[in-house]
């Protein structure tokens, strides 16, 4: 029988299995989901357009049938994006771009926590009547890139921000804790430390006590929340573990984005540098400075993913398929990647924005994901095509263009931090009033890149020369 479904596509293998009572349901779509054949078939299904301005963030509810997004126009959108159409949006009270919009679970979606450049942390609680009540819960100094919701939790999330500092918060109380603020290893010892700005959080839902930051250094750190006492005012950086390559200890670097499996493994983006992928038993330990060279050698070497560039933005990265059997991300060349997690290989690459690809959601049990960058649209992905897509004829040419541009950037680019793009736009505001809603917005600027030119993909649209890069 198994030589008669050879050369079948995988999921018509798991359909006749399912038929014939070889797959029992509650097996199925997580098998199906996981198919090679239906990522291949991964096609955009529809633009949803409402914003004025770049897409920073995207989000699923817990069920998977709305869509939320936050925008550099401030605005907070929910989306039935089967339906193709905009439910309602409201402003989200930020003074400066949303970075991160989050349903919190077992609210009937009316509770909605924001990130944004303001350094605020802000609630968002629809009403009955359908207007929306917004305050703020909690500021840090600088960015707010990221927060993360404690698995099953109502009440309970985390932020990191450019400060350095982790919060905890509890809507019960609408108080925030600081528990602590992450220093660079360098100056653990000293004094005068140094503090790492945050640019990621994740909380691993197979132990929601362990969270992972990274930011502006070559670490991952893990920590056990049950160490920080949330009424205490000399909590320490203390991490339990840390992650980093080898090749990358003491490299000038940082991690622009971080993802949990369901099994603990550590998704690990670096900017301008690859996707790593760590098991338990990669970890440094507490102090990675202390480590031998000849213990540090001995450490497995962890999965990476390449092919894309992550050099202008943020960018996050993300588990794909209920299994967790792929990798997802965005590159600079306005392509979306999709790598086995196993094997690294690449087996899905599409145009997803002119400029650059930022973020990508998946759906939380279906084979679906949303993406978002610099674009002013929120794109929707389904496995709709009619037949299993190659990798484009010119793949090799863009990750070959991609992977020189990386290797060659110490002498031709530099990063873009928030801080240097946002005095460049003070610089170029009085050259600019010109620019539409200049005088009403006052934070729409446009930072160009000659270099960066626009693909020919039919479909896609916005203009981007309205956005922040940031």
């Amino acid at each position: 029988m198994e030589s008669r479904r050879k050369g079948f596509p995988d999921e018509f293998t798991e359909v006749f299995r399912r038929e014939i009572g070889f797959c029992p349901p509650r097996c199925f779509t997580r098998r199906i989901s996981a198919s090679e054949g239906l990522v291949k078939r991964s096609t955009l299904y529809r633009n949803l357009n409402g914003h004025r301005g770049c897409v920073n963030t995207v989000e699923f509810n817990s069920t998977g049938d709305v869509l939320v997004s936050g925008s550099d126009d401030r605005q907070i959108i929910f989306w039935n994006w089967a339906a193709k159409s905009k439910i309602f949006s409201y402003p989200s009270g930020h003074v400066d771009n949303v970075f991160q919009a989050r349903i919190i679970p077992f609210t009937d979606d009316r509770t909605i926590i924001t990130s944004s450049g303001d350094g605020q942390v802000r609630l968002g609680q629809i009403l009955e009547n359908g207007h929306v009540d917004t305050k703020r819960l909690g500021k840090h100094r600088g960015n707010v890139y990221k927060l993360d919701i404690e698995p099953g939790s109502p009440h309970i999330f985390y932020t990191c921000g450019e400060d350095g500092v982790v919060q905890h918060f509890d809507l019960r109380s609408n108080s925030a804790t600081k528990l602590f603020c992450c220093s660079s290893f360098k100056t653990l010892n000293q004094q005068s430390q140094k503090s790492i700005g945050l640019n990621a959080i994740v909380i691993d839902p197979r132990n929601p006590n362990y969270l992972a930051v990274g930011g502006s250094d070559e670490y991952a750190r893990v920590y056990d929340i049950r160490k920080y006492q949330w009424e205490s005012s000399n909590n320490l950086d203390r991490p339990v573990n840390t992650f980093c390559p080898n090749h990358l200890v003491g490299a000038d670097i940082q991690i622009t984005g971080l993802a949990y499996s369901n099994t603990s493994e550590l998704l690990v983006s670096y900017n301008d540098e690859l996707i790593y992928l760590f098991q338990k038993n990669m970890g440094m330990g507490p102090s990675p400075l202390s480590l031998p060279p000849e213990e540090l050698q001995k450490l497995e070497k962890p999965q990476a993913y390449s092919g894309h560039r992550n050099a202008r933005t943020v960018k996050g990265v993300s588990f794909f398929s209920p299994k967790d059997d792929y990798v997802l991300s965005g590159s600079d060349c306005g392509h979306i990647f999709i790598w086995k997690k196993k094997s690294a290989k690449l087996v899905r690459l599409m145009v997803g924005d002119r400029q650059i690809v930022n973020h990508l959601q998946p759906h939380p049990y279906m084979p679906f994901f949303a993406s978002c960058g610099i674009e002013d649209s929120v794109k929707v992905w389904l496995p709709m095509a009619d037949d299993i897509r190659p990798l484009p004829d010119d793949a090799e040419k863009i990750m070959e263009s991609n992977r020189q541009a990386r290797e060659n950037h110490s002498s031709s680019t530099i990063l873009l931090t928030p801080d240097v793009i946002m005095n460049l736009l003070r610089l170029q505001r009085h050259d600019r009033a010109d620019i539409e809603n200049d005088e009403e917005d006052g934070e729409t600027y446009l930072l160009g890149f000659s270099h960066l030119e626009a693909s020919s993909e039919r479909g896609l649209t916005g203009n981007p020369a309205d956005c922040n890069i940031s």
